[in-house]
């Protein structure tokens, strides 16, 4: 105990002493990604995520109409045992043209397993790793990523770590209406995100709709195609997946989500559907923040937070993900305002490296609930040692070094003590039974 403690008042004492002493490096410009010529059929931004139990879903665009929808995968480099039949898609956005946007099922495939893949017959062999069946297992962190030089440093960081799925809490690519950045943004991320999955959720800058002429989300939602159909949803802006012992819950912050909508019923439903004897983890992942005491984006998410908190509370949600702010911060368990043991961690991490630069000014004197917050790009690594315990940290982008800035060990709430399972179930129920 008295170990515990010592450790535990060390983190917090760096926290304070870190945020104040680090001198933030200056702002990068955005990449600059020069005209290649390509074959009309060679498969361009490609990346993986998971699609339901033991299934992954390939994307890939290709600029030839007549290019087939299908994956060709085995376990030996070049030998091709299994085939995934997919579908396809295109959009127009004013005078722009997507190409062919390919999304092809592969599976059952083993666990913890490296496949080696082709898309559509042809092109470069490409190659995945699936996600364990139990713990451990790590997941990367990083929202609001762009095209900048800090967004370079971030997926670099990313890519020396050794996790197995990616989490984005929204903004991905910074298109703003821009369409052939998306195109740009998904040549950027196919390094990592054609070898781990890639789970994402919108942000504000995925809603890019024009009136009457467009419908918002509609680059978004072609080009990144989450497993909403495979969780029960109707909506690729919100949706669940499982992992070695994880239950995640993508939502949408930019999406109806008071008592009456679909996305709330979709929530009530998916959650009482949660087995937390084989997920004894669970995870939330939106845009906006609920607890935030940056300047930047102050009480945008307090309408969502009225609505859903107290489902998020009564299900025994460990740890919520969020982006918008850019900069990073991690509270307490808190729910309704204010320190509780039996709710969630916050964290706000949109710090991936966007255009738009930090949020560096926060409110004075920091919340109650808040434990560590600083004006920094970076990602965050979050392991599930096992059933009990996961350690997270978040690296700061320092001159181009991962430095460790924070770091906490969280223990899942259903081994906390915070309830019996009697009364876990009964507080559950209650809330989802309310009309």
């Amino acid at each position: 105990m008295e170990r515990k403690l010592l450790v535990t008042l060390s983190v917090i004492l760096f926290s304070s002493v870190a945020a104040d002493d680090y001198v933030r490096p200056e702002p990068r410009q955005a990449l600059q990604f020069p005209w290649k010529q390509k074959s009309t059929s060679q498969p361009e931004q490609v990346h993986i995520s998971l699609a339901g139990d033991k299934h992954m879903r390939v994307s890939w665009v290709t600029n030839d109409k007549s290019s087939p929808s299908f994956v060709e995968y085995g376990t030996s480099p070049g030998k091709y045992s299994f085939l995934g039949q997919g579908e396809s898609t295109s959009y127009s956005y004013i005078f722009y043209r997507s190409g062919k946007i390919h999304h092809a099922v592969i599976g059952p495939l083993e666990p913890d397993t490296v496949y080696y893949y082709r898309c559509g017959g042809g092109g470069p062999e490409f190659h995945l790793k699936t996600p364990p069946a139990q713990f451990p297992i790590t997941f990367a962190v990083a929202g609001d990523l762009g095209q900048t030089g800090w967004t370079k440093s971030t997926l670099d960081h990313i890519d020396q770590c050794r996790y197995e799925v990616h989490l984005l809490p929204g903004d991905l690519s910074y298109a703003d209406y821009m369409q052939h950045k998306w195109d740009t943004f998904g040549e950027l991320v196919q390094p990592l995100a054609s070898v781990r999955p890639w789970m994402v959720t919108q942000g504000n800058h995925e809603k890019e709709n024009i009136p009457y002429l467009v419908d918002e989300f509609v680059s978004y939602n072609s080009r990144w195609k989450m497993p909403y159909a495979e969780s029960g949803s109707n909506s690729n802006l919100y949706y669940s997946f499982e992992v070695a012992g994880v239950h995640v819950i993508m939502l949408g912050s930019y999406t109806d989500y008071d008592r009456y909508s679909d996305q709330y019923n979709w929530l009530k439903g998916d959650l009482s559907k949660v087995d937390r004897e084989r997920t004894p983890w669970l995870i939330a992942l939106f845009h906006v923040p609920w607890y935030n005491s940056n300047d930047a984006h102050q009480n945008e998410g307090d309408g969502m937070m009225a609505e859903m908190e107290p489902l998020l509370y009564a299900s025994g949600v460990d740890i919520v993900f969020t982006g918008h702010v850019h900069a990073y911060e991690r509270t307490k368990r808190v729910n309704n305002g204010k320190s509780d043991p039996c709710g969630p961690v916050h964290i706000t991490i949109g710090d991936g490296g966007n255009r738009e630069g930090l949020a560096r000014k926060y409110k004075d004197p920091s919340p109650e609930w808040s434990v560590f917050r600083e004006a920094s790009f970076g990602h965050g690594e979050l392991q599930m040692v096992n059933s009990t315990h996961a350690h997270w940290t978040w690296h700061r982008n320092d001159d181009d070094e991962p430095t460790k800035s924070d770091e906490v060990w969280l223990t899942s709430l259903v081994n906390s003590g915070c309830w019996t399972e009697k009364k876990w179930n009964e507080n559950l129920r209650k809330i989802l039974m309310e009309p």
